[in-house]
C-alpha cells in the first residue's frame, strides 16, 4: 500500500467516526512527532498494538478487500504479569461493499457487533482436523440466540445486532453492497494481528508500505520506528 494512500484511509475513518458519533481517545489522533515524544507512563499503547491498522491483504484492491481498525484496548498474551487484561476491544471499520477474507483465529473468541450504518453478510465454516473448511452445518449465537447454518452459508448482521465467533470458525465479511459504510466493535478476547490470523488463502495480514508521502498518523506496527524512550 502507499503511505499516500494509509493517510487519506485514517482520515477518512476519523471523520466517519465522528459522523457516527464514536469518539475516539487522544492518541487516535497522534502525531508522528507526538510518537516520538511518547514515554515510558504511555507503553501499554506500544506493547499492546493499540491504535491504527489499515491493510489491504495484498490486493492492491483497499476499497474491495481491506480493513481498517482501531484498537481501543487490549491484553498481551507473552506479558500477563504486566497486562493481565484478559480482552480487547476495536472499531473495524467496513466501507460499502468491501471485504474481509476468509480466516479464524486459534486462540481468540470474539464478539462482531454491528454498532450502525450499513448491513454486514458474513460467511461462515468450521474448520477440519486439517484446517481447511468443514462441510459440516455451522453453529453460531446471533445476539445470545443459537443458530445453524449449512456449511458456506450466511448470517446478516443489521444496526445493532452482533454474533459470537468461536475459534476455529471460518469467517469473510462484505459490507452488503449500496448500504453504507459499516461501524463494528469487535469485542474479544486478547488479540495478537501478528500470530492469531489463519487465512484461507496466503494473505498479507500487515501491509508493505510504499514510502511516498510522510505518514499523517502511525500505524501499530510503525511505533517501533518512532519511540524513542529506552524499552
Amino acid at each position: 500500500m502507499k503511505q499516500s494512500e494509509i493517510n487519506e484511509i485514517i482520515e477518512y475513518t476519523i471523520k466517519a467516526a465522528e459522523d457516527f458519533k464514536i469518539p475516539l481517545p487522544p492518541f487516535a489522533y497522534y502525531t508522528p512527532e507526538d510518537w516520538k515524544r511518547v514515554q515510558e507512563d504511555e507503553s501499554e499503547i506500544v506493547d499492546n498494538m493499540l491504535g491504527w491498522d489499515v491493510t489491504d491483504f495484498d490486493t492492491n484492491d483497499f476499497l474491495h478487500t481491506g480493513l481498517t481498525a482501531f484498537t481501543f484496548r487490549n491484553g498481551n498474551y507473552n506479558r500477563k504479569d504486566i497486562y493481565p487484561k484478559p480482552y480487547c476491544e476495536k472499531l473495524l471499520f467496513v466501507r460499502d461493499g468491501q471485504i474481509l477474507p476468509f480466516h479464524f483465529h486459534w486462540y481468540k473468541m470474539e464478539d462482531i457487533i454491528n454498532r450502525g450504518g450499513g448491513d454486514l453478510k458474513i460467511t461462515l465454516f468450521d474448520a477440519d482436523e486439517k484446517e481447511q473448511p468443514s462441510q459440516e452445518p455451522v453453529t453460531v449465537k446471533v445476539d445470545g440466540k443459537r443458530m445453524v447454518v449449512e456449511a458456506g452459508g450466511s448470517i446478516i448482521l443489521k444496526p445493532g445486532q452482533s454474533v459470537t465467533l468461536q475459534q476455529r470458525q471460518y469467517h469473510q465479511w462484505q459490507g452488503v453492497p449500496g448500504t453504507g459504510d459499516i461501524a463494528l466493535f469487535e469485542v474479544s478476547m486478547t488479540n495478537d494481528d501478528r500470530t492469531d490470523n489463519r487465512f484461507l488463502k496466503a494473505q498479507s495480514r500487515l501491509p508493505e508500505v510504499e514510502e511516498d508521502a510522510l505518514p499523517n498518523h502511525l500505524m501499530f506496527k510503525d511505533y517501533k520506528d518512532y519511540i524513542t524512550y529506552d524499552k
